[in-house]
């Protein structure tokens, strides 16, 4: 079992930046793929970004360019850069890891935190 803690969230106006960071703890040994998602109320979770343990990355049509994803092993730690920030980024950001380089429902997830980005 992975447990999951997100930080960083909060205001920024459009056009800023800020970097979330999730730690890992727990069975971090099983971890392969850390990614993000995003939710918006009345809305299903989407797809942000991915890293595997290997390094490979992939990214949401939507974010590409703005958004970087980054992991540290050393700290158990996935991170995401958000620059360039819109009004449509505003969202429950939500982190999740995975054994597999696939993530599931029934992967390891983060309780989330909020982005506000006003205009």
């Amino acid at each position: 079992q992975v447990q999951l803690v997100e930080s960083g969230g909060g205001l920024v106006q459009a056009g800023g930046s800020l970097t979330l960071s999730c730690a890992a703890s727990g069975s971090i040994f099983s971890i392969n793929a850390m990614a993000w998602f995003r939710q918006v109320p009345g809305k299903q979770r989407e797809f942000v970004a991915m890293i595997t343990s290997s390094g490979s990355r992939s990214y949401a049509d939507s974010v590409k360019g703005r958004f970087t994803i980054s992991r540290d092993n050393g700290k158990n730690t996935v991170y995401l850069q958000i620059n360039a920030t819109k009004p449509e980024d505003t969202a429950v950001y939500y982190c999740a890891v995975s054994p597999t380089v696939a993530i599931t429902i029934r992967s390891s997830w983060g309780q989330g935190t909020q982005v506000t980005v006003s205009s």
